[in-house]
């Protein structure tokens, strides 16, 4: 009988193991400013404090005219929608804000602003502008303001708590309106001013146009208890 002939196991190729999520490696913001380490520490605006890590805070409307959708864009990018303002001629601290459509729309200029701002924080404090961006953001949200109701024909101011997600849409307004209008007209450009006002709203200093105007709606609602 013919003997028969037992081929050699071939050998077991192992796998290789799979990347997990936390070794793949992080997005930078512009390739500069990482993400990790960033703390909210307001419990209330954490929910709606986006740092989902983006190169480029760039969705492209992604989440428009969805209910609540902008709890989820980063919020560089939220602070970039805020920047681009058109010339509405609204008058804001005694000064009429006319962009003349130099940001309405352009969401590059935008970006490319907040870019030049990050970098000048970076500079100046040696910290991650990320984190200075959310401290101004905490330090800027007002928790209580006022509205009108109407009792027998007559108005009255009552104070109301804010909603979270007001409270951070308020902090972002204020510090967008803030850098538009300390670059109104004067030598200091955009991105100055914009770095200026956040290096301020993260140290909660009184000279911070946002911070005033948080304590000044908080005044106004304390009074109207």
């Amino acid at each position: 009988m013919a003997e028969e002939t037992v081929s050699p196991k071939a050998p077991a190729v192992e796998k290789a193991p799979e990347a997990k999520a936390s070794d793949l490696p992080s997005q930078k913001l512009f390739g500069k400013y990482t993400y990790v380490g960033v703390v909210v520490s307001d419990p209330g605006l954490e929910m709606y404090i986006s740092l989902k890590p983006l190169s480029i805070p760039h969705t492209f409307a992604r989440h428009a005219n969805k209910a609540f959708a902008k709890a989820k864009v980063n919020v560089v990018e939220r602070l970039a929608n805020k920047l681009m303002r058109g010339g509405t001629g609204e008058k804001l601290g005694g000064k009429v804000i006319r962009t003349h459509g130099k940001l309405q729309g352009k969401k590059s200029k935008v970006l490319k602003v907040i870019r030049t701002a990050f970098a000048i924080i970076a500079e100046k404090t040696k910290k991650n502008p990320i984190q200075l961006l959310v401290q101004a953001l905490e330090n800027s949200a007002p928790r209580e303001e006022t509205t009108r109701v109407r009792f027998g024909g007559t108005s009255y101011q009552v104070a109301v708590d804010v909603s979270a997600q007001r409270r951070l849409d308020l902090a972002l307004k204020n510090i967008a309106l803030a850098s538009i209008m300390q670059s109104f007209n004067k030598k200091s450009t955009l991105a100055q001013s914009l770095a200026d006002e956040l290096m301020l709203g993260a140290a909660n200093d009184q000279n911070s146009y946002s911070v005033k105007r948080k304590n000044e709606t908080e005044r106004v609602a304390r009074s109207a208890r």
